[in-house]
């Protein structure tokens, strides 16, 4: 039996190598460090959750994977809203999340939102989420209720192959 191994295969000058549709041809992630980020607004506000990508490929798509950590409220009757943008673009929306209003509690909401993209680009897209509050009270993402109970929240892309 015959064993091949290499370090790298790279196409020859003047061409380009393609994989197959379906592979994954890059991943990005960013996971929040930012506590305590927060919003009394209706309208969407930047959560401090945010990627970009730079496709190799306008025919590639995008998978976005995003958990939203650590949503608190203080007062009643609050709920929130979270959001996955490209650019301006809305890709995906949560609304009217139920909260808890203890700040101080080590449990705290979360959502996810997973979505598959066609950015149609090559240039570099940024994704992003957007959170706020429904009803006005103030809403809190990324809770930090002590140096041990910290949540993060995360967002991932990988580009596959069109």
């Amino acid at each position: 039996m015959s064993t091949l191994e290499v370090k790298a295969i790279q196409a020859p000058t003047g061409y380009d190598l393609q994989m197959p549709a379906g592979h994954i041809l890059q991943v990005v992630n960013f996971r929040s460090t930012a506590a305590n980020t927060s919003t009394t607004s209706t309208g969407f506000q930047d959560a401090g959750i945010a990627v970009t990508i730079t496709p190799s490929s306008a025919n590639s798509k995008i998978w976005v994977m995003a958990s939203v950590n650590g949503l608190h409220k203080d007062g009643a009757n609050t709920s929130a809203g979270t959001r996955l943008v490209r650019g301006s673009t809305e890709l995906s929306q949560i609304d009217a999340i139920s909260l808890h209003d203890d700040s101080t509690s080590p449990t705290g909401a979360c959502t996810s939102m997973n979505y598959l993209d066609s950015p149609n680009t090559t240039s570099a897209t940024e994704y992003k989420i957007q959170f706020r509050s429904c009803t006005g009270g103030t809403v809190y993402v990324n809770t930090r209720y002590s140096s041990s109970h910290t949540t993060h929240s995360t967002i991932t892309l990988m580009e596959v192959a069109g």
